[in-house]
């Protein structure tokens, strides 16, 4: 097949087209240098959509609500696109698809778009593109993104980051009351999920995190917002609609409020941040290329330890992209 340049493809993208969408989030999460142009372009673009960070521990029930949440929107005629992070397969460096077993239901709705991204050793629970695919999926029309983590726990913060409004899910019986706590991430809900309150010991969870948060664990802007705590049955849709109401509230308190504008001033930041750190670490990759092997012979011969190699690493391949940059 020919190789449709990505500003070619941009037309198409404004347009829905989903043969489109899929191409520039695959580069974007290749890294190919040609499509960084439109995607400066499409992020100039962007910024009509709500994003919905969704994350929690494994075993909460995090992929089974995302499906009843869109499902509960596509009844109400919004399109909805979703960006599911994934642990990498350690043969293949893809995504390991198990969760996307639960939203098979959606495959065959027009309305909805689904894309699996693999971690690919990033820190954070956030895959590198995740963000550009947010941006494709935004300025294709679909007004609301749901963001879904990997779930691995303490590094699971980075959501808060990359979401106008993020959902912590609990789920009751996995050990831990109160799960989020065990996982450091229940200080950056907004709204806060116990998933499976159809379950007889669903409410102590319900009552121990309201508890928690009347005990004033928040802290920081999020004091303007109060937080939710919504019991949620996947299993009989008790509680979605709650949630959608409650997701509605905090877009609508952070619209055009000092809470909203800081909180995206802390997303372009964490945006920038990322962004460099990408383009870092391909340019180190490259230049560190030609010193790496003499260095880690000087290292294996135990005549240098890491700590020395690895400064001498870094200064000749500055030293080197200097030179290349003045030539």
């Amino acid at each position: 097949m020919t190789y449709v340049p990505s500003f070619a493809l941009l037309e198409q993208l404004r347009a829905g087209n989903t043969w489109a969408l899929g191409r520039l989030i695959s580069r974007a999460e290749a890294g190919v240098a040609e499509a960084r142009p439109a995607l400066a372009e499409v992020y100039r673009h962007a910024g009509s959509a709500h994003v919905i960070g969704l994350t929690g521990v494994p075993g909460s029930g995090k992929s089974t609500l995302v499906a009843k949440l869109t499902a509960a929107l596509r009844e109400r005629g919004e399109k909805v696109g979703i960006v599911a992070i994934d642990p990498s397969s350690p043969y293949s460096g893809g995504a390991i698809l198990g969760d996307r077993i639960r939203m098979t239901e959606l495959a065959n709705d027009l309305g909805v778009f689904i894309r699996s991204m693999a971690t690919r050793g990033a820190t954070g629970g956030m895959a590198r593109a995740a963000l550009d695919a947010v941006d494709l999926l935004d300025v294709a029309g679909y007004r609301t993104i749901i963001l879904e983590t990997v779930g691995v726990g303490q590094d699971e913060v980075e959501v808060a980051h990359a979401s106008d409004t993020t959902v912590v899910v609990s789920a009751p019986g996995l050990g831990d009351e109160i799960q989020a706590i065990k996982a450091g991430v229940l200080e950056i809900a907004d709204i806060h999920v116990v998933s499976k309150c159809d379950r007889d010991d669903a409410n102590r969870t319900l009552t121990d995190l309201k508890q928690m948060l009347t005990l004033g664990t928040m802290v920081g802007p999020k004091r303007a917002w109060a937080i939710p705590v919504v019991g949620v049955s996947s299993y009989t849709g008790e509680g979605v609609d709650d949630l959608l109401g409650r997701i509605a509230a905090h877009r609508q308190a952070t619209s055009d409020t000092e809470l909203g504008r800081e909180r995206r001033r802390r997303v372009a930041e964490f945006r920038l941040q990322k962004t460099a750190e990408t383009l870092l670490l391909e340019r180190f990759a490259t230049g560190a290329q030609p010193f790496s092997r003499a260095l880690a012979d000087s290292l294996s011969n135990r005549a240098s330890d890491p700590y020395t190699a690895a400064r001498e690493l870094i200064a000749r391949t500055i030293r080197k992209e200097y030179s290349n940059d003045l030539a």
